[in-house]
């Protein structure tokens, strides 16, 4: 007869549930290796959550000027005519 497995303490499975929420597996060149599983902040990753949630102000002061969108044009500014930019008082 084979030796029956121990239980695990309730310090292994605590051990045990930290590594697996830490931790994934994936194939890499045909071989499982472990790697981190990425930061998510509500379900989503850090840079989806950057995207949807930040403001100007913030991404211009953290230097994330790729996350930017340019300012739509305003319609109520008055713009000038091209035919009449000769008649402009500077």
């Amino acid at each position: 007869m084979a030796k029956q497995k121990r239980k695990l303490t309730k310090a292994e499975k605590a051990a045990k549930a930290r590594r697996k929420a830490e931790f994934e597996y994936v194939f890499l060149n045909g071989k499982q290796k472990r790697v981190r599983r990425p930061a998510l902040i509500e379900g989503m990753t850090v840079e989806e959550f950057i995207r949807a949630n930040a403001d100007p102000i913030w991404l211009h002061q953290n230097e994330m000027w790729e996350y930017m969108e340019p300012d739509p044009p305003d319609d109520g500014a008055e713009s000038i005519p091209v035919d009449r930019e000769d008649e402009i008082p500077f």
